[in-house]
């Protein structure tokens, strides 16, 4: 069996590009596609493969051990997971305060799993070409949630190319892979990071202020500059799964931190007293929209931090 790395996905074909450099088109096997049914993608683009060719086709047999994945609930089956990406050293998140406006509940439960998943994260807030006062005062404000909170933050505009030196310099050397609503310039920013990609783009809707769907499925593409990067669809929802609810605080840095001080080791941060961040979130030290996200995501609430 030869070894490659899954390049693209289309959910039923594979791109796998061999050991030599060779894109050879993939399918996967049978055995492997029942081997776990609350995935609905059981191959991911980053995955490392043991494939073999039948019949002019690559046959994938099987899926090598990952370092790490980024995964979500699947937006058909609530009781199913797809997995956006294997084996990343960064997610990096396109946030837009409008046109389209991003959610905060989104925004904080996709960095919920990240950290849940040990992937850095690195929030880019685009279109600050297009935004008035009132606007670019609430981007100020969003950011420095998160920047106190512990993420890298930068205020890019791919249209004026602002801050896209400084992205480029964090992809170097690594996989990133890129996530946003549909509409909030994925695809235009790596066209802007590596003009020879050349990625489809298309203008956002301007009766609902939404972007269009112009990735339709999930591509690995190599950067001139260095690393690689993976492009992937426009996401509506972002579904947490596969996580205990005791420890959802833990992906919370901000309150972590803080939970050294609350008066029991095991304090959920709801109704206990003495609690620390509580405390803080009265105090205004802590985010009320990340602590409302936290309560979001106890109760199961996954319609809440959608378009």
């Amino acid at each position: 069996m030869k070894k490659g790395l899954v390049i693209k996905s289309t959910g039923s074909r594979y791109s796998v590009k061999s050991e030599e450099g060779i894109s050879i088109e993939c399918i996967i096997s049978g055995k492997l596609r029942k081997k776990d049914i609350k995935i609905t993608n059981p191959i991911a683009v980053g995955d490392n493969v043991l494939f073999e060719n039948e019949n002019q086709m690559g046959v994938i047999k099987e899926i090598l051990p990952r370092k790490n994945y980024i995964i979500r609930k699947s937006s058909n089956l609530s009781k199913q997971a797809h997995i956006i990406a294997a084996n990343v050293d960064m997610a990096i998140l396109i946030i837009t305060v409008r046109y389209p406006k991003t959610l905060t509940t989104f925004i904080d439960r996709f960095l919920v799993t990240a950290e849940a998943y040990r992937i850095p994260a690195v929030l880019l807030f685009n279109k600050t070409d297009l935004f008035n006062e009132d606007e670019m005062e609430y981007l100020h404000a969003l950011a420095d949630v998160y920047e106190r909170a512990g993420y890298k933050c930068l205020k890019i505009s791919v249209k004026d190319n602002i801050n896209i030196d400084e992205v480029k310099n964090l992809m170097k050397g690594k996989i990133s892979v890129v996530a946003g609503y549909s509409g909030v310039g994925k695809s235009s920013l790596i066209n802007c990071i590596d003009p020879s990609v050349d990625l489809k783009i298309c203008d956002i809707s301007e009766s609902h202020l939404k972007g269009k769907h112009t990735t339709t499925f999930y591509q690995m593409y190599e950067l001139s500059s260095g690393g690689y990067i993976i492009d992937t669809p426009g996401i509506k929802g972002f579904g947490i799964i596969d996580l205990f609810k005791n420890e959802i605080y833990h992906f919370f840095p901000e309150f972590f931190r803080l939970s050294e001080k609350c008066q029991y080791y095991n304090c959920t941060h709801l109704h206990e007293p003495n609690c620390a961040v509580k405390d803080a979130l009265e105090k205004g030290e802590v985010s009320e929209t990340r602590y409302n996200s936290y309560l979001s995501i106890l109760e199961g609430d996954d319609d809440k931090h959608r378009e």
